[in-house]
């Protein structure tokens, strides 16, 4: 009986759950501040005078920080509270995204974008974990899945909205607006964090201790392989589409609000996966997604490197869009349990392998973009998904069998 009681008294002192809606609300803003750039490097290229090869050092200034500060953020989260840490990152993103619209040059605008990302590091990583608390690992892709339809509508929307205001109003709207709707979601991180503290651990590590943990982390096998995965990942599939709607402009001479509606297709792609992850995840397993998603990507950039009408495109961007989800929701559910009790060091040590991997891939992918041209870029691109996928699972495939032996 009285451990009856301390359980009720235990559940009444528990805070309710944080709903994934805002857990997705910061998510989609995260998505659309980072998507949004894409249909506009060629317009903020012409404005300073610059390459788009060269301006595509905003994509690079914003990814690298945001996986830098992965390893940061993470155990902050573990240690104080996964939400309590957004809600203070969201404030900073908020200010950082508003600033982007008065930048009065390139050098500046890059580091704004630098700080941005910076502050952005937190929210995504820190909702996963969140999510990983919550659920159980047999319901978790499904849940991940749900949390991605809002990350997908960011895509959609800001791809689609970038077009519109290059054309129409300025580059700089879109940040500016951007910041407004990001004081919307700080207010609501804000309230829900209030009489969290106790769901941080303070025996978590900080400082060099924290590094030490990410170290365990890569010293696993298992863990290993889904960190140099997601980076390779990030390298070979953003790198590339970082330029895709760059190449829409100078191969087809499109208006950006078409290129803008066009890339939105990623983002439909994204939210038919996302309405389809439980049944996707029981009809081929881990290992099927892995496949079928690095099958896509790989014959949609052949299709970018092949195609010469753009109409022929639309399809292929959305089959990209699910191809992407396919292969990179599963390696983040994996990446969840990598450390059940410190999953937002172990997601967050996953997050900046991706965004390192997408730091690289912009600096690299822009060499090729201005050296052999756009589709041989996409021709590397798809290799290079192929090979990745057919690795991770004869990779995971012996490390299961050695693990049995």
């Amino acid at each position: 009986m009285a451990e009856l009681g301390a359980r009720l008294e235990a559940a009444a002192e528990a805070p309710a759950p944080v709903p994934i809606t805002l857990l997705g609300a910061a998510g989609f803003i995260v998505t659309a501040d980072v998507r949004v750039v894409n249909p506009l490097l060629h317009v903020i290229a012409t404005e300073f005078g610059a390459d788009v090869g060269s301006t595509g050092i905003i994509v690079t200034a914003y990814t690298l920080p945001y996986g830098l500060f992965q390893l940061v953020y993470g155990p902050l989260g573990d240690r104080l509270g996964k939400l309590r840490v957004m809600s203070f990152a969201m404030a900073l993103f908020a200010v950082g995204t508003a600033a982007c619209a008065l930048a009065p040059s390139l050098s500046l605008l890059i580091l704004l974008r630098f700080l941005t990302g910076v502050a952005a590091a937190a929210l995504i990583p820190l909702s996963l974990g969140t999510i990983g608390d919550s659920f159980p690992y047999a319901q978790r892709q499904a849940a991940i899945g749900r949390f991605l339809g809002a990350i997908a509508l960011g895509a959609i929307l800001s791809t689609s909205m970038g077009g519109i205001v290059a054309d129409v109003l300025t580059w700089r709207a879109i940040f500016l607006v951007f910041g407004l709707v990001s004081i919307g979601v700080w207010f609501a991180l804000w309230h829900a964090s209030r009489g969290r503290v106790r769901q941080g651990r303070p025996d978590a590590p900080l400082g060099l201790r924290a590094f030490g943990a990410y170290r365990d982390l890569l010293l696993r096998p298992a863990s290993r392989l889904v960190i140099v995965a997601v980076c390779l990942e990030g390298i070979f599939f953003f790198g590339a589409f970082a330029y895709l709607g760059a190449f829409l402009r100078d191969e087809f001479g499109l208006l950006y609000v078409l290129i803008g509606i066009l890339l939105s297709g990623f983002g439909i792609g994204n939210l038919i996966y996302s309405r389809s992850a439980g049944w996707l995840v029981h009809r081929f397993g881990e290992e099927g997604l892995i496949l079928l998603g690095g099958g896509v990507d790989c014959l949609c950039y052949l299709a970018f490197a092949l195609l010469r009408a753009w109409v022929a495109l639309i399809p292929v961007i959305v089959a990209l869009g699910a191809g992407y989800y396919l292969l990179h929701s599963t390696l983040q559910t994996k990446a969840t349990e990598l450390a059940p009790g410190a999953r937002g060091t172990a997601v967050s040590l996953f997050a900046f392998g991706l965004f390192l991997g997408q730091g690289i891939g912009a600096a690299l992918f822009g060499a090729v973009v201005d050296g052999p041209g756009y589709r041989p870029a996409f021709a590397l691109a798809a290799v290079a998904l192929l090979l990745l996928a057919l690795w991770f699972v004869a990779t995971s495939r012996r490390l299961v069998r050695a693990a049995s032996a």
